[in-house]
């Protein structure tokens, strides 16, 4: 299907067609269709040249073709997950405002800071989605390097911050590497599930495994356990979507297995009943109301006070003896101050808000698309899920951010960018070949 015939046709259309990243995909199809067409009448004993100008005939008027299909594939926005994003982000000033009236300079030192990581994400943002997220799929062994030599500065030049040697200045700012590295290592592990079958030989699965257990090994050097929780878990995510054949599935499933085991023993015997003393006081806090019990009581008790509407942000709390506030404890803050008909509505956006980026991993046929949508979904949904039942008393508590909620100029750089990689994906959703 290369004649003069079919090119000049093909040519025609697609000058019709604005978006250029649709050509490939419109020309693939068009084609297809021109194929099976001629093919058709060439078994009605027509030449393979009146066929195709048969074919040609039947597809009507090129013009008017690129300009129907000019309509279909264009550019998209999710104007609805925006809007979502917005709300949440606004409601995050809330606590920043009301929630830490104990640090002097707090809360204009914090909405300062906070404006400026938004005003920074919103150009990265428009940047990012008009990029083309399929030019990042070559790039995981760069994305990983830099993953890799970012947490080695760190641990070399770091600064330690509530015990977690996680932040790096780099031109006099602050900035958590943590969250930084792992942006990295969700891009580079993008790129090797969308490509799994590249991985067929035993040197390049063992490779794998090295691969993935590294980066774990360096955050336990921080350490830092809701990074590794989020690296773990999102990599596992993207791992049961990547489509990888079932034999080697089974292999590096077993393998992970029982390095996990290994790995979690190593952790309980090194850590010297620390984990131990954290969970009893999760399990029991009345055992150690005033140790690693005290915690769980206090949010116990601010919860049970807080009633349909709260009490208000101009009153003093029990919760205001809780620090981080802004951050880990923002929720629960929230709930307190504007009670549990607000606390239900900021979880039903929330979950709206997750509910929306999961939807749209499946409306794109490409491969890598879906995978960074998923990976990113799940560094979405695990942090806010986890944050929400660390509030509520469920889970044990750890230092973990909602996003776009909890303070901090790095989480909201990193979550906006990952934000912009999935609106980029859901923008040509339209305009990609069918690459599952």
């Amino acid at each position: 299907m290369n004649s003069s015939l079919i090119k000049e046709f093909l040519s025609k259309v697609i000058s019709k067609v604005k978006a250029k990243e649709a050509h490939n995909l419109i020309e693939k199809e068009l084609v297809d269709h021109l194929q099976e067409l001629s093919l058709s009448y060439q078994q009605k004993q027509l030449s393979k040249e009146d066929a195709e100008k048969k074919a040609i005939q039947e597809m009507g008027n090129p013009y008017t073709l690129g300009e129907s299909l000019n309509k279909v594939h264009q550019p998209k926005m999710d104007w609805f997950l925006i809007v979502l994003f917005l709300a949440i982000a606004a409601i995050g000033f809330v606590p920043l405002i009301y929630g830490e009236p104990r640090i002097i300079n707090a809360t204009s030192s914090f909405v300062i800071k906070q404006l400026i990581g938004y005003l920074i994400s919103i150009t990265v943002i428009i940047g990012i989605i008009k990029l083309d997220y399929r030019k990042l799929k070559n790039g995981w062994t760069f994305f990983y390097g830099i993953g890799l030599m970012l947490q080695l500065c760190t641990v070399l030049f770091g600064v330690t911050v509530n015990g977690s040697k996680s932040w790096l200045a780099i031109f006099g700012v602050g900035v958590d590497m943590t969250l930084v590295t792992l942006f990295f290592y969700f891009l580079a592990w993008t790129g090797i599930f969308s490509k799994m079958h590249v991985f067929n030989s035993w040197l390049k699965q063992g490779a794998l495994v090295i691969l993935f257990w590294l980066p774990i090994s360096i955050y336990l050097i921080f350490p830092s356990y809701m990074v590794m929780l989020l690296y773990f878990l999102c990599l596992a995510v993207m791992f049961a979507f990547s489509n990888v054949h079932r034999k080697l599935a089974i292999k590096l499933v077993a393998v992970n297995l029982i390095a996990s085991l290994c790995f979690i023993s190593i952790m309980l015997v090194s850590s010297q009943g620390y984990f131990m003393d954290r969970l009893l006081g999760f399990l029991h806090p009345n055992s150690d109301p005033y140790g690693e019990g005290y915690m769980y009581l206090l949010l116990k008790d601010a919860f049970l006070q807080a009633g349909w509407f709260g009490h208000g942000l101009e009153q003093e709390l029990t919760l205001h003896t809780i620090v981080n506030t802004h951050t880990d404890f923002a929720f629960p803050y929230l709930v307190s101050t504007l009670g549990w008909a607000f606390g239900i509505a900021l979880c039903t956006v929330l979950l709206a808000f997750i509910s929306r980026l999961s939807i749209n991993a499946f409306k794109t046929k490409d491969r890598y698309g879906r995978l960074l949508v998923i990976g990113g979904a799940t560094l979405f949904t695990v942090p806010t899920i986890y944050n929400i039942l660390m509030g509520v008393g469920i889970v044990p508590i750890i230092g973990i951010s909602i996003p776009f909620i909890s303070y901090g100029v790095s989480i909201i750089v990193v979550y906006t960018v990952i934000l912009g990689l999935i609106l980029s994906v859901y923008r040509r959703k339209d305009m990609v070949v069918e690459t599952w």
